[in-house]
């Protein structure tokens, strides 16, 4: 099953894949509005905004399981993320990306290594997963690498279709 296949729900709880997105590069990321890395939602809405159109989306998955950092409703987080940092992004369903309740489609990102061989666990809110656009993994970056980080960056170019 390709990760596009992988079913997720939108912020809105509607039935959805990331099958629409089939044919952008993605970057994943575990998002959380009351966290010390949050002001990452500016540099993750400049990429959105620098290669949205050359085949590009950031895709937002809210995530309650670090330090309660997401506690927020869907339309309290849609608004937060609209109105404090103008996100166009599509944002998911909030799920869990770690433990026995881990959502499948990070049942399959956690399964791939970032740049130091590690795999495993998320480590913490704003963890990025660069997916090409025939939906393989191909980068993995931890939560401290700032959305625009140059690795980031190059790394996405290399991938756009």
């Amino acid at each position: 099953m390709s990760i596009h296949d992988i079913a997720v729900n939108t912020l809105a709880g509607e039935p959805s894949s990331l099958g629409s997105l089939r044919g952008k590069a993605l970057l994943v990321v575990n998002v959380a509005s009351k966290c010390g890395l949050t002001p990452q939602y500016t540099g993750l809405e400049r990429l959105q905004q620098r290669f949205g159109e050359a085949g590009f989306s950031v895709v937002g998955f809210p995530c309650n399981q670090f330090a309660g950092q997401e506690p927020g409703t869907a339309e309290e987080i849609s608004t937060f993320c609209s109105t404090t940092y103008g996100v166009t992004f599509p944002l998911f369903e909030k799920i869990e990306v770690n433990g026995p309740g881990r959502h499948p489609l990070y049942a399959e990102l956690t399964a791939h290594a970032d740049a130091d061989g590690t795999a495993g666990d998320v480590q913490w809110n704003f963890e990025k997963f660069l997916i090409s656009p025939e939906g393989e993994v191909v980068a993995r970056f931890r939560p401290r690498t700032e959305p625009e980080d140059d690795d980031v960056v190059k790394a996405i170019e290399a991938v756009l279709p």
